[in-house]
């Protein structure tokens, strides 16, 4: 029975380790006096750029709301490749770190320092579409500017005669 005890207990620890609670954005600023110096779990799409700063980076995830800073080492996020943009999507990563409503650090910035990274999604370049109605606008476009450049060169002719 002893036994059954601590494997359901050592299981329903895993399990809490496991699912812990993923922080938006949003709750990480509304909440920043309660979860400051705290350790947490945040996810984001890698936006603009990987900013190295000596055996360290910066990697500013937004998860929808708001981009949030992440410090941490260029060992830790060495898979970390594609940023977001007009053209690409980030990867989608997983930061666990220490949460910092002010880092005396980093100049008072809210940010993460992130001890564990996981890339939930790699990030992909985005295929551009262009609306059919659109090529279709432009081709009337073109038609009635070569109707207006015809009609302009036929009425310079008729008046030099």
């Amino acid at each position: 029975m002893k036994k059954i005890l601590l494997t359901v207990f050592f299981l329903l620890a895993i399990s809490g380790t496991c699912f812990a609670q993923v922080f938006s954005s949003s709750d990480l600023i509304l909440d920043a006096k309660d979860l400051d110096g705290k350790i947490i779990r945040y996810q984001g799409e890698l936006i603009g750029s990987i900013l190295k700063r000596g055996q360290n980076v910066w990697l500013n995830l937004y998860d929808g709301s708001n981009a949030i800073g992440v410090f941490t080492s260029i060992e830790l996020a060495r898979e970390v490749k594609l940023a977001g943009s007009d053209k690409m999507r980030g990867d989608v990563v997983e930061v666990e770190g220490t949460f910092q409503r002010s880092c005396l650090e980093h100049g008072g910035v809210l940010d993460i320092h992130a001890q564990k990274l996981n890339i939930i999604k790699k990030g992909f370049v985005l295929k551009e579409r262009i609306h059919p109605k659109k090529i279709i606008a432009i081709a009337i476009l073109l038609g009635v500017l070569a109707c207006l450049l015809i009609i302009h060169i036929l009425l310079k002719k008729r008046n030099e005669r």
